[in-house]
This record gives C-alpha cells, structure tokens and sequence, in this order.
C-alpha cells in the first residue's frame, strides 16, 4: 500500500542494519523518514514535528522509555516501542509512559505497517472532532486533544487523554476496564486492560488538583462512567 501523502515517520534504534531497512522499506512507501541512533539524537530529531514515531526501548544514553516522557508534552502523534521484551510489565511500563502500541522484535514489515497506518488515520479522525464544553469550566478540545480547567490546560498523557475523551464521548453509559481498553486500542494493542484502572486513578489525581467534581464516577461492579 503506497500512502497518498509524505507523513514524517522517526525511527529511533541504535541497530544501524534495521534502520537501513525501515528507511528503504517506508521511503518506497511514500513516507518521509527521518532517523536517530540513541536517546539524545531522538530529543533533537523532534523538531522536525514528526507523524509517528518508532521508538525502540533499548537506545544508548536515554533509554526510549525516558525520551517518551520528555517529548509527550512536545509531541502528541501516536508512538510505537519496538522491543524484543515481552513482560506484562514492560509493555504496562511503556504505555503509561506515553506510548501508544507495541511491536515484538521480530516483527512483520506489513504487519507493523499496518499498525503505523492504523495509528495515522486515527489520529486524522481525531483532528476533525469539535470542542465541547462541560460543568464546573472543565472543557476538552477534540481538535488539539487537550483538556482545560478555567482556560488552565492539565497536563494528560496521551493516553490519559484518549480515556477522557472516549468517556467524555459517551457521558453517562457505563462501561467495564475490558470495554475501555478494547474501544480505545482495539482488540490487538499491545497491552492489558488492567492499566485502565491505574490510568483512571493517575486521570482522577490531575483533575482534583483543580476540582472537587467528580466526572469519572464507578460504577461497582460495572465499571465507570463520565458525568455531566
């Protein structure tokens, strides 16, 4: 499948023979491709406001796991660990760091270029969504995915963020961790769905810095749901 438009793709690895066949690989696929051996190179490269990051956890200097939770403030485009680790734990670590996806060392070329397009065209969706507004000056912004106290933004992580926003979306319904996770990152992310309930608890946390109104109410037994 050869994209129609240059998407900007950084790919972070100190394998120099894998980043050789990744960038011939997604150049022939029409993506830009810019690249990076080590943590350091990887902070400097985000200036260049990329589309999708491919980041792998075991880099020289500053492992992957700590670039992601410098640059998740800067950079909001989805970011996908490459990793030959495949502990529960590991992949929970990464996701609450800021990544979005996981691809297992060794991987499928089609297989991850499908996850990267998947993660494109969702991020393009979530860009033409519209801002809406809810009690007590709390408001979230579909199209820049922030959310806002009093004009005061909080600081979500991405996938904080995607919860809020998924919640937000269906204010009132009831869904279980299971539900969550599976309409958020589908049924093939990399991940578990009990690091819904550790993002809920980290989301609750950040909002009562500004608020005592509860929007994530739980629902024992069910699960949670967001308030109006």
């Amino acid at each position: 499948m050869v994209i129609n438009m240059a998407y900007k793709l950084l790919i972070v690895d100190d394998d120099k023979e894998l980043l050789k066949m990744l960038k011939y690989y997604f150049e022939l696929k029409g993506y830009l491709i810019y690249t990076a051996i080590d943590g350091k190179e990887a902070l400097e490269r985000i200036e260049i406001i990329p589309d999708l990051i491919l980041l792998d956890i075991n880099i020289p200097h500053i492992s992957g796991l700590e670039v992601c939770k410098r640059i998740r403030n800067k950079v909001s485009c989805p970011i996908l660990f490459l990793t030959a680790k495949v502990e529960e734990q590991d992949k929970i670590n990464g996701l609450l760091s800021g990544g979005d996806d996981y691809i297992i060392k060794p991987f499928s070329l089609r297989e991850l270029e499908a996850r990267i397009t998947s993660h494109i065209k969702r991020e393009e969706r979530n860009r033409d969504k519209r801002r809406i507004k809810f009690v007590d000056n709390l408001s979230i912004d579909f199209v820049g995915r922030t959310v806002e106290y009093s004009d005061t933004e909080i600081n979500l992580t991405k996938m904080e963020y995607e919860i809020v926003e998924f919640l937000a979306s269906h204010a009132g319904q009831v869904f279980d961790k299971e539900s969550i996770y599976e309409k958020i990152w589908g049924y093939d992310g990399e991940g578990d769905s009990k690091i819904v309930t550790e993002l809920i608890r980290r989301i609750r946390k950040k909002l009562s810095e500004y608020t005592d109104q509860e929007f994530i109410e739980t629902v024992w037994g069910c699960g949670y749901k967001w308030n109006m």
